[in-house]
């Protein structure tokens, strides 16, 4: 049995900007508005000729050169996403043929904004059983392209941008400890995207609706997501042999500051002990966690040896938690 951890990251995002300063050109909002709701003061924002698969791409090239593999290592793709290129094939597999990753499987999970971490549980367990070697977890995402941007409770979060993480057998009492997967889709409609799928179709009504956009119930949303985070963390931690005072750094899911700071409460944790980067990229929903990490790990705020919780919640209701010693 292996134990499976994180030996290169990576991210990407697009070089066109969207400031809080431009949304208020666009919907009825200022930045005082935008800022105090969400903490956001900006996101990347792909031009109309980009799309998801190319950030993951750029994510996964820093990732693999920062595990020192090449493409044709690779086992395992999986990239999580909610903004595919297309419908059929995969982006996993898009992603695959476009780094020469010969050797892999690609696919993609569809998990919202927990989409990281459900990748990441996949895999752990294909490592620690033998089953794979190396693995690429992609978290990539151009959600712009699904906001409305006459709904300024949803256009005002979101961003683009990939992350990327290469997963390998790793020294005993390294790695990933504890990781776990939750949903509940009694959630459905807290934040969904009704048109384009089999139940309503692509038809006039549904683009006069404007149901191929993002719709979310915030309110609803917030409470849910604060008490599922908090939980599966102190789980996690439980199921390592941890408490919240063992952690290093917690990086959730980059979905509001209000909730960041409402989980950070709920735990205990120091304002110094959690990562956040959401004024600067908004909500990229399954690239949010991977970007961060990435960024951590380049900035040294991560060093060996340390404790990290992941946490996560997204559409679908979905969740999760991760415990990684690196």
């Amino acid at each position: 049995m292996n134990n499976a951890g994180i030996i290169g990251t990576g991210h990407a995002y697009p070089s066109g900007i969207l400031s809080n300063a431009d949304l208020e050109k666009i919907v009825e909002t200022t930045d005082e508005w935008i800022t105090s709701r969400t903490g956001i003061k900006q996101r990347h924002k792909a031009a109309d000729n980009e799309y998801t698969s190319q950030f993951g791409v750029k994510a996964a090239r820093q990732a693999l050169e920062r595990a020192g593999l090449t493409a044709e290592d690779i086992d395992l793709i999986i990239c999580a996403t909610t903004t595919p290129d297309q419908i059929m094939p995969s982006t996993g597999a898009l992603i695959q043929a476009q780094l020469g990753a010969t050797n892999a499987a690609g696919m993609d999970i569809f998990a919202a904004c927990s989409g990281f971490i459900y990748g990441i549980t996949m895999v752990e367990s294909m490592i620690r059983t033998g089953q794979i070697r190396y693995a690429l977890v992609i978290g990539a995402e151009v959600l712009t392209k699904y906001v409305d941007y006459t709904d300024r409770s949803t256009c005002v979060i979101f961003g683009d941008g990939a992350g990327a993480a290469v997963l390998a057998p790793v020294a005993e009492g390294k790695g990933i400890l504890a990781t776990k997967i939750r949903s509940d889709g009694r959630y459905e409609e807290s934040l969904y995207a009704p048109g384009g799928g089999t139940k309503l179709g692509t038809t006039h009504e549904t683009i006069d609706n404007r149901d191929h956009f993002f719709k979310m119930k915030g309110n609803e949303l917030f409470k849910v997501a604060v008490r599922s985070m908090a939980e599966i963390s102190k789980e996690m931690l439980d199921k390592a042999g941890y408490t919240v005072d063992d952690v290093d750094l917690v990086i959730p899911h980059q979905a509001n500051q209000r909730i960041t700071d409402a989980v950070a409460s709920r735990l205990n944790l120091p304002e110094e002990k959690v990562y956040s980067n959401i004024a600067e990229h908004g909500n990229t929903s399954s690239a949010s966690i991977p970007i961060a990490l990435d960024e951590c790990l380049r900035s040294g705020k991560i060093k060996e040896g340390d404790l990290v919780l992941l946490t996560a919640f997204g559409g679908g209701v979905t969740w999760g938690g991760t415990v990684i010693r690196f």
